[in-house]
């Protein structure tokens, strides 16, 4: 009797849990897609300057990636990182006053949109070189490993930065000494405008680290499910000292490159299909209507609570004074 009412209680708990799952996907996709349309609003008011690269329709690969990790693990990525700051769990109002160049930013508002860390939130960056977090996050998983720890390092970079040679020598560094390093390529198809059929004579990204035995998946990228289920793979593979893994998420981008990219490489039509057909957060939607994780009323409600959230940040951003300009000179430096 008692093992049968286990039993009837684990396949209740089951479902419960997995409802909450989606629920919280689904509220930090929504927050990644409010917030980076904020951004784009405030950039054009001319509150936000400098360079601006917009993570919206590329939600579903941070969110699932990041479901995968535990305290502890590491992530680095290139310039387009609010999304990867917010799903480590950095505020909203520290990233929006970052970018405004505000005292209450990450990085004092010295860094702006494409640099900012958090230590506590094991956050490395946001790097506006092409490919230079590669080996930065090859660094990290080595320093991991040299600890001896179990933890992961996951290096974020796209398809444009797959060409870059210095990631080739990381490939071959991290297979040689069985580095704990998530390499997850974000492919979405135009790099910084060119197609990846034109810039790229081998395309199957997960592919590139063949030379060096490194094993790589192709990955729904649109499929927060799919990245998740990719993403608890590839960070076993790594904990049991089995080395270093590829993850190409094949994704899209609805934005430009950055603010000032006019997008003339490719069709509206093909980004209208995108959106319709294979947008991260109205398919994570279908399954939670469907499934009957909430109702539609409380999906609204969520994305009220995530508006407030955006809207409150944006608040923050503006009212938060400029660094004194003494604060140049702090920071250039650390003490060993």
């Amino acid at each position: 009797m008692a093992r049968a009412a286990r039993k009837a209680e684990a396949t209740e708990v089951a479902p419960a849990a997995e409802k909450e799952l989606l629920l919280k996907y689904y509220r930090d996709m929504l927050l990644i897609r409010r917030f980076e349309e904020k951004a784009g609003q405030m950039y054009g008011m001319g509150l936000i300057g400098g360079f601006c690269h917009l993570y919206i329709g590329q939600e579903a690969v941070v969110v699932g990636v990041q479901a995968a990790l535990e305290p502890g693990d590491r992530v680095i990525t290139s310039y387009r990182d609010h999304g990867h700051m917010l799903a480590t769990g950095m505020s909203a109002r520290g990233v929006l006053a970052e970018l405004t160049g505000r005292i209450g930013g990450y990085s004092k508002g010295k860094g702006g949109s494409m640099h900012m860390f958090s230590r506590e939130k094991q956050f490395f960056g946001g790097h506006g070189i092409v490919g230079a977090q590669v080996p930065l996050g090859t660094g990290l998983a080595f320093a991991q490993k040299y600890d001896g720890t179990d933890r992961v390092t996951c290096c974020y970079f796209g398809d444009g930065s797959a060409n870059q040679g210095q990631v080739y020598e990381s490939f071959n560094m991290a297979e040689l000494w069985k580095l704990p390093v998530i390499y997850i390529i974000e492919n979405n198809q135009y790099a910084m405008g060119t197609s990846v059929k034109r810039s790229s004579a081998q395309a199957e990204f997960y592919r590139r680290g063949e030379s060096f035995n490194l094993p790589g998946r192709p990955v729904d990228g649109m499929d927060v499910l799919a990245v998740r289920a990719a993403a608890d793979e590839a960070v076993a593979h790594c904990r049991a000292g089995k080395g270093p893994m590829i993850l190409e998420m094949k994704t899209y981008r609805y934005r430009g490159h950055s603010m000032s990219d006019p997008q003339k490489y490719r069709a509206k039509d093909e980004v209208q299909r995108m959106r319709a057909e294979h947008d991260p957060i109205d398919q994570i939607r279908r399954r939670i209507l469907e499934g009957g994780a909430a109702t539609e009323d409380a999906l609204k409600e969520i994305d009220k609570e995530v508006r407030a959230v955006v809207t409150d940040a944006a608040d923050f951003a503006q009212e938060s004074p400029e660094p004194d300009p003494s604060e140049l000179w702090t920071d250039v430096y650390i003490e060993a």
